[in-house]
């Protein structure tokens, strides 16, 4: 998990998806906006319709953020606060590990284009 300073709240997620640049991946759209405050944040949308339960929206949101630490680190010229839109018709399962892979997957190809790294 990353820090809180690091996490979008609800009211800055809403900025982020009313003034957004979307990078597209078969099951995650990620929007991006710059910010001023030196650092990178993060938030994740999961639909109701993706997760079946609480526990595997907890499940992947947990591994969201696990997935973003290497990514929050400071840069005065350059930050960005970032969403990431799980589309509806995906469907995340905790249970199955293919599912878990595909969401991975998705997340690590997009972390790399939006950082070129």
């Amino acid at each position: 998990m990353i820090a809180k300073e690091h996490r979008l709240t609800e009211r800055q997620v809403k900025k982020v998806l009313r003034s957004w640049k979307p990078f597209f991946s078969h099951g995650v759209v990620w929007n991006s906006l710059r910010n001023t405050s030196g650092y990178n944040r993060f938030a994740i949308v999961i639909w109701g319709k993706s997760v079946s339960t609480a526990v595997s929206r907890n499940f992947f949101r947990r591994l969201f953020y696990t997935m973003c630490v290497p990514y929050k680190k400071k840069d005065e010229h350059y930050s960005l606060d970032l969403v990431c839109v799980v589309k509806k018709k995906t469907k995340l399962n905790n249970k199955d590990e293919k599912n878990i892979a595909i969401f991975q997957n998705d997340i690590h190809f997009l972390l790399k284009k939006i950082f070129k790294s």
